[in-house]
């Protein structure tokens, strides 16, 4: 729930996106052998103040499962918190139209961030040095919001535990509440992840820097590569910042 409502007024300017970029083209080299079983946690603060691009967020989860399908696909499980403490989590999901239906259903609600809630999720999902008790590892933790209400040291000590589990965050924040702006940037930095902002003007750029994520944890950089040559100019810098 932000606190501003100045948010949508700006898009993502040209360095906040390379340094995106730069910070994907440092994560792990996966490679097509870790297809099987790819996993992702997709979080998205449905709180009252994001019901205007619910449905938007809907559309974007869509086309990672899309662009992952060829690679052998891409497990997703959809979290999302709202309201007075609710808290919730799908079953992992192999296609889009098993999630899709679970997202329409969610109807955003007034209330404050669950993020240390989130987080604690991913951890528990890891599992103890990265190793689940079942599935496969997890790759990356996604979260979509725009708000940040609570403690930062207790978020900045979740982030740590999952960069030594191996789980980066990649947090999209929509708008510049600037509240929000340096617990969530702290999340990212410290999990190993990134931070990139969004807005409603830039629909396009989130999906695409979204399913370059997704596609990078399932296929490696041969799979990011072939994406790029697909996809616009920011995908493109990620790919020549990879190399051979």
């Amino acid at each position: 729930m932000s606190k501003s409502d100045q948010a949508l007024e700006s898009v993502s300017s040209s360095a906040e996106v390379d340094a995106f970029l730069a910070r994907v083209a440092t994560l792990p080299p996966a490679s097509a052998t870790q297809v099987p079983g790819a996993r992702l946690l997709f979080a998205l603060d449905a709180t009252a103040s994001r019901e205007r691009t619910w449905d938007r967020a809907t559309q974007i989860q869509a086309a990672m499962f899309e662009e992952t399908q060829t690679l052998g696909g891409l497990e997703v499980q959809l979290c999302h918190y709202r309201g007075l403490g609710e808290f919730k989590t799908s079953p992992w999901c192999r296609r889009a139209d098993e999630l899709l239906p679970r997202m329409t259903a969610v109807r955003c609600s007034p209330g404050v961030t669950q993020i240390a809630r989130l987080l604690d999720h991913a951890i528990a999902t890891a599992g103890p040095a990265g190793k689940p008790a079942q599935g496969a590892p997890l790759r990356a933790l996604v979260f979509v919001g725009d708000a940040c209400e609570e403690p930062r040291d207790r978020l900045a000590d979740q982030a740590g535990r999952l960069r030594l589990l191996g789980v980066p965050v990649f947090v999209f924040q929509e708008g510049r509440d600037r509240d929000a702006l340096a617990g969530l940037r702290a999340i990212a930095q410290l999990s190993g992840g990134a931070w990139c902002p969004f807005d409603s003007a830039s629909p396009e750029l989130l999906r695409d820097l979204l399913s370059a994520v997704a596609v990078y944890a399932v296929g490696g950089r041969p799979a990011l590569e072939d994406f790029g040559r697909r996809h616009g100019d920011a995908v493109r810098q990620l790919t020549a910042q990879l190399g051979a």
